[in-house]
């Protein structure tokens, strides 16, 4: 893929009207309607609210893929790349498009669990986590998710979710933009011909990658179970390719990463519409590196409490507030943290820590962070969202 057209395509296709880490059906619902006079929208049922999902299906190729977003309803990310790539394939004045759709048939389930994306809740409408109840399938989404893999026999799958902050590339202090994952199929984590192929996959999108953020993109953990729908679409032998929508600096609304989850997207389409992906180059996966859980949002470092030299960690907790989501920080570390790093440092240089002119002893740890540093006060409006 030629990294210089994508920032200009990002540009270019960015769907405009989805911003921001708030992402539900009503947003995308007049996309939809739009995109209805183009392209093939089904709908395929109802979630446990009865809240309608969505297929859409772009392309006449014999090589299938199949893509489904928010299946954690709080993982809004890809799901505007999913956007932002699909206004990219239906330009018909832009020849990357016409050749993809010749080659391929993408179908795409933007949201396919609408009840969490509108509480903002990993979990669906009855505090089901869809990602493990691939097996049982207690839920209308888990059913109406198997009814379409069943229905189309994809040759590649993409299970498109988003990534806390804590994570980083490796064991280091470059955050974890962008993560992949090749689920494994069984319990020993054998790399299979479709394991491979997935990796050959991944290895080029991190080749592309790595031209814009160096060193910030991760390998998330294969530990097997066969309650994830990746997992199971491995152990059946569909390639299945695992996208983890993480930080990028100062981006907490995810439009930076959801640019590089755009190119993404963008490369594994390209790279499978113009070959035949055998899996030979998958050992290339490897070289990219396993998530470590190195960050916290801010580190107050070289502090003294209680006469002990100290760093505070804080983290936020992301709470859905009239129509918005705020960032709200929490204490969740008082100790030595010196193998850990913050999107945010600030140097204490050894002052002592009061809260509201009383020492912070009396703050217990995960409550919400109001403390004076010497005449500063850090407290819940310490990041604006």
């Amino acid at each position: 893929m030629d990294i210089d057209k994508l920032p200009h395509w990002f540009v270019k296709y960015k769907e405009s009207s989805l911003s921001g880490r708030y992402v539900h059906l009503e947003h995308i619902a007049p996309l939809l309607e739009d995109l209805s006079k183009k392209i093939d929208v089904e709908v395929l049922g109802t979630s446990e609210n009865s809240a309608p999902i969505h297929l859409l299906k772009l392309g006449t190729g014999n090589k299938k893929l199949l893509f489904w977003s928010q299946m954690h309803g709080n993982e809004s990310t890809t799901t505007k790349s999913i956007f932002d790539l699909i206004n990219t394939l239906i330009d018909p004045s832009n020849d990357f498009s016409k050749r993809v759709l010749n080659s391929c048939t993408l179908y795409i389930i933007p949201i396919l669990s609408p009840d969490g994306a509108k509480a903002y809740t990993r979990l669906n409408y009855n505090k089901i986590d869809l990602n493990r109840d691939a097996q049982s399938k207690t839920q209308k989404e888990s059913v109406i998710l198997s009814k379409v893999i069943h229905r189309v026999q994809p040759d590649y799958a993409f299970n498109l979710h988003g990534q806390r902050t804590i994570f980083s590339a490796g064991a280091t202090n470059f955050p974890a933009t962008v993560s992949f994952l090749s689920p494994a199929g069984d319990e020993k984590c054998s790399i299979t011909p479709n394991r491979k192929i997935a990796m050959d996959i991944i290895a080029e999108m991190n080749n592309v990658l790595q031209k814009s953020i160096p060193n910030s993109v991760g390998r998330y953990d294969d530990s097997f179970n066969i309650n994830c729908v990746g997992d199971t679409l491995s152990a059946k032998g569909i390639p299945a390719i695992l996208f983890e929508a993480g930080h990028y600096k100062n981006d907490y609304n995810r439009e930076k990463t959801r640019e590089y989850i755009f190119y993404s997207l963008v490369t594994a389409v390209a790279y499978i519409s113009d070959n035949n992906v055998t899996g030979d180059l998958y050992q290339n996966y490897f070289n990219i590196p396993e998530n470590g859980k190195c960050f916290y949002d801010i580190i107050i470092r070289d502090v003294i409490l209680n006469k002990k030299n100290v760093d505070i960690a804080i983290q936020y907790t992301e709470e859905l507030f009239e129509n918005d989501i705020k960032f709200i920080p929490k204490i969740v570390k008082i100790e030595d943290l010196g193998k850990f790093y913050g999107h945010r440092e600030i140097i204490g240089n050894k002052r002592e820590i009061y809260n509201e002119n009383v020492t912070v002893e009396v703050l217990p740890e995960n409550e919400l962070l109001k403390f004076y540093l010497n005449d500063e006060l850090f407290s819940t409006e310490l990041r604006k969202s």
